[in-house]
């Protein structure tokens, strides 16, 4: 038995250096993933798979985050909308059908195993990871476009993981920078956070943990490392016999207090059937010798190994990881697919105007938003100029961050004010100095209960969220999304 066939990895660059195909090779590592910092472009994506199949061996699985919206890692592609507009427009057909057109321009490139659907409820607004990822707040709704998701998506051949179970929705902490402690009784957990994944529980063919304490559940230990969480609960209770994959042990709410290799360990002995152990050659080695350590002296059950690698490879091979074609007719169709869904979800928030045609338009953007090692970066407000420019006479005012804008100084002139969050960051819960005629909230929705202003929701920023939004702004397009979670303020 290979610690490797327990490990979905990852890689530094846009290639594979030799010395960790070595590695890799040495411990018969079968599962990788790639992120945007591993993809230049579509020729360079189709050889480095093709180098990772040679290497990854029989039964691989290569795996990629491509939720929609702000989590994508294949810019070239289509850009579908995230959960939260889909769970705006509300219809599982649609849904359905963007998680099949998901699918397959990710089975083109050879990926077999996708980190989506979300199944996390939004319950907290003030969850600063979460937001518009998720479907919604109420867990029957969220269940069932999630779920319809996730039918399109495996029709296509590429398998699905929902995330993060339990449940990472009400949380205020990002596990990515701490450990998020969530104190709800069971009976809560099993009204809210627990149905999707119990919905979940005899289709899906991967769930990943969540690094959350949940003191009802386990007083001590994350979901990731709680065998009472993985075995009794989700296993025993819930029933359900796929593969268990756990969130990367990179993240600070695991590294920090137990270390990726200890980590590794502890969450396969949980219940885990792959753990993610990111980061560069040395902390892989070393993971992966503690697994092996822990497989041969005994320390890991065999028996319970044995299953593992059996879900494991029985994944792999009902979803096979084959390149093949994605022809430019099928594209453009999935994009003006994606484009119908950004627009099905574009939600209005009080009574919204759009600004008069040719209008000295005066727009107030975050110069340069940044990612937050989970999301991609937001448009820039320059991007953001050059859409709206031509059709109104544009005057930026572009901020360094949220912080500066309910302060500004804005000029009380015949323009037209026009705010556009371009951040997942909220407004500081504070007085305005002034009050734009319109916001357009482009990332999470939430943004729109800090400002004193109808608001035009899309849920995203990628470019066919843009388009979508500006011929909203022109009066092409109509808003009919509702909210699929309750605004409320969620300002510092």
């Amino acid at each position: 038995m290979h610690a490797g066939r327990f490990v979905i990895t990852g890689l530094p660059g846009t290639e594979l250096p030799a010395d960790l195909a070595a590695l890799w090779r040495r411990y018969r590592v079968g599962g990788v993933i790639l992120f945007r910092h591993n993809v230049a472009g579509p020729e360079q994506l189709r050889r480095l798979v093709g180098d990772l199949l040679e290497v990854l061996g029989g039964d691989p699985i290569v795996s990629v985050d491509q939720e929609g919206g702000a989590v994508l890692r294949l810019p070239f592609l289509p850009s579908p909308p995230p959960g939260m507009s889909l769970g705006a427009a509300d219809d599982p057909e649609l849904a359905r059908a963007v998680g099949a057109a998901t699918a397959r321009g990710l089975a083109a490139y050879g990926f077999n195993l996708n980190f989506a659907p979300v199944l996390d409820l939004n319950t907290n607004p003030a969850n600063p990871v979460i937001a518009e990822r998720s479907f919604g707040a109420d867990p029957e709704r969220a269940s069932t476009l999630a779920l319809a998701w996730h039918e399109g998506h495996v029709r296509e051949g590429v398998a699905t993981t929902g995330k993060h179970f339990p449940g990472h929705g009400d949380t205020t902490v990002d596990s990515h920078l701490g450990l998020p402690v969530v104190e709800k009784s069971l009976d809560e957990l099993r009204r809210l956070e627990l149905v999707p994944f119990a919905r979940a529980a005899g289709r899906l063919p991967a769930l990943m943990t969540a690094h959350i304490v949940y003191p009802e559940l386990d007083g001590e230990l994350p979901a990731t490392l709680s065998r009472r969480i993985l075995t009794g609960l989700l296993r025993e209770e819930l029933g359900y016999d796929g593969v268990v994959v756990s969130d990367a042990l990179n993240m600070r709410a695991i590294a920090d207090r137990w270390g990726a290799p200890e980590a590794a360990v502890r969450s396969l002995a949980a219940g885990a059937d792959l753990v993610m152990p990111l980061g560069d050659l040395e902390l892989q080695a070393q993971t992966l010798a503690r697994i092996q350590a822990a497989l041969d002296s005994g320390e890991l059950d065999r028996g319970q190994l044995e299953a593992s690698e059996g879900r494991i490879t029985a994944l792999a091979r009902a979803f096979p990881a084959r390149p093949g074609s994605y022809g430019e007719a099928q594209r453009a169709a999935d994009r003006r697919l994606f484009v119908a869904a950004w627009t099905r979800g574009l939600t209005p928030v009080g009574d919204p105007v759009p600004p008069p045609k040719g209008a000295c338009l005066r727009v107030v953007a975050q110069a340069q938003p940044e990612g937050d090692g989970v999301s991609e970066a937001g448009a820039s407000g320059a991007e953001l100029a050059r859409l709206l420019g031509g059709y109104w006479k544009v005057d930026p005012v572009f901020v360094s961050g949220v912080d500066a804008v309910p302060g500004l100084e804005v000029a009380t002139d015949e323009c037209f004010n026009l705010l556009i969050s371009n951040s997942r960051r909220p407004y500081p819960r504070t007085s305005w100095n002034w009050r734009p005629d319109l916001h357009v909230a482009l990332w999470n929705p939430f943004a729109a209960a800090g400002v004193p202003a109808p608001a035009l929701v899309s849920y995203g920023f990628r470019a066919e969220a843009l388009e979508v939004v500006r011929a909203w702004l022109r009066g092409e397009a109509e808003a009919r999304g509702r909210l699929p979670a309750p605004l409320r303020t969620t300002g510092t």
